[in-house]
């Protein structure tokens, strides 16, 4: 039996997933989540993980009398929940069959109102009395609980861990306090703070990859061991998936101020020639510099090097609007553009390709695993279109040579026209998967800078 409302009143906490407040109600009520979840009336299964699990990603859309039922559970009035919950307001087709009828529909998180994490407990111990599991919409940017010195992991990566202990590394904790500054300075510069963040934490992402070869890096390691308790161990792949935001986070938050610091970008504006345009020296101001305001002399060369980079097209884009040349408003003359093979891959999506790499060659489940349902249907049907192009092409080869010259050639350009369209998509898929762009490069036997030209290219022609 549902519990009787205003029995115990549970509050919900600022941005909690629907799913969230559901399982701390059943908690303090003594009872199983999927008990309490009977009072619904359900139109599709919970989504869980591949191999089995269920997602603490999981959300819950509610239709109105649903949601009539979630207010008096706990007591709370519906003007509060709509407040505090960022998926209360959220509607779906499915939800208004039977809308006299209390109904629920499972989604992923993620999906519905951006990235989830793990809440601390400590922090819904102080305001609600119990330290129980939370789950709630919070940005990367946004992931130091400063009161505690915890990093709060993403939901929906499959693994134990809810945090990581910060209380060895003041200095993740103190730049959590100093990307509120950061983030202003970018709203009165007219950028949005979310998009400078992730051009950030795209340039350390890739030097973080790259750091693999640097010697002279010493900062990385020593925060790495921090997190995972001392030592990683003989689990350095793992941890360096699940630990690389927050042993970075200091570096992403001053890249972030040095791109938006004007004397920055005037020296990118000197190293590319001001009047005189020439290529982007090795040596350049803008790059030394930067690597001086992160405490890394050594990096200004390395960062230089990078041409098919995050950085060197946020330079490229600030040299085109000084010039002017940037041509009408839209991603070619916007700095803050990110390429879609450029996204920081996030770390459910290396987890569950570092754990399908271990499965034997040819198996299907890591592709699944590392790349959307949408994405491998458009592959899909890319390669099954050209597949019957070339099949029909058999029944042409009779009549004059010119009509079935004109024909065969006509059909052979449109498969190819689908087959390229598959392979870009796969080469964004890989990138998007945690392969590096230089190892895809290599694959499709491109240039990286080329590749990297037509995947942007690709993304735009398909809305990307």
């Amino acid at each position: 039996m549902p519990p009787h409302s205003g029995l115990l009143r549970t509050a919900p906490l600022p941005r909690e997933t629907t799913s969230s407040l559901i399982c701390r109600i059943a908690n303090r009520y003594g009872m199983e989540a999927k008990v309490l979840r009977s009072c619904w009336k359900w139109r599709n299964y919970p989504p869980g993980h591949e191999g089995g699990g269920a997602r603490a990603d999981a959300e819950v859309l509610l239709n109105a009398a649903g949601r009539e039922v979630l207010a008096g559970m706990c007591g709370v009035e519906e003007d509060v929940l709509a407040r505090a919950l960022p998926s209360w307001a959220h509607e779906d087709a499915k939800l208004r069959a039977g809308a006299s009828d209390p109904v629920g529909l499972w989604r992923i998180g993620g999906a519905v109102a951006g990235p989830v994490a793990f809440g601390c407990r400590l922090c819904t111990a102080r305001r609600t009395g119990a330290a129980v599991r939370v789950v709630r919409y919070t940005p990367r940017r946004e992931r130091v609980c400063v009161r505690h010195g915890r990093w709060l992991l993403d939901a929906d990566a499959n693994q134990p861990l809810e945090h990581l202990d910060l209380r060895g590394l003041p200095e993740v904790v103190a730049a959590q306090r100093q990307w509120a500054r950061v983030a202003r300075r970018a709203v009165r510069a007219g950028a949005e703070p979310e998009r400078v963040f992730a051009l950030a934490q795209a340039v350390v992402a890739r030097w973080w990859e790259q750091a693999y070869g640097w010697e002279r890096e010493t900062i990385w390691p020593r925060r790495l061991h921090q997190v995972a308790g001392g030592d990683v161990g003989g689990d350095l792949e793992r941890w360096r998936i699940v630990g690389r935001d927050p042993v970075t986070f200091p570096e992403v938050v001053m890249v972030a101020g040095a791109l938006l610091d004007p004397g920055m970008a005037e020296l990118v504006w000197v190293d590319s020639g001001a009047g005189r345009p020439r290529a982007l020296p090795a040596d350049g101001m803008f790059c030394r510099r930067l690597g001086e305001r992160l405490g890394r002399d050594w990096l200004g060369p390395l960062a230089a090097a990078d041409h098919g980079g995050p950085l060197i097209a946020w330079m490229g884009g600030v040299i085109r609007l000084r010039r002017g040349a940037g041509g009408p408003p839209g991603y070619d003359n916007d700095p803050w553009w990110l390429r879609q093979e450029h996204q920081a891959a996030t770390a459910a999506g290396q987890l569950r390709v570092a754990g399908r790499e271990k499965k034997a060659p040819g198996s299907g489940t890591m592709w699944r695993a590392a790349v959307p349902a949408e994405q491998r249907m458009l592959i899909t049907s890319a390669v099954d279109g050209a597949e019957e192009q070339l099949l029909q092409l058999r029944g042409v080869q009779s009549g004059a040579t010119a009509d079935v010259a004109q024909r065969l050639l006509r059909g052979l350009g449109h498969s190819a026209a689908l087959i390229e369209a598959a392979w870009k998509r796969t080469a964004v898929a890989a990138v998007n998967g945690g392969v590096p762009l230089q190892e895809v490069a290599r694959w499709v036997d491109l240039p990286v800078e080329v590749l990297s030209r037509m995947l942007t290219a690709g993304g735009q022609e398909n809305g990307g």
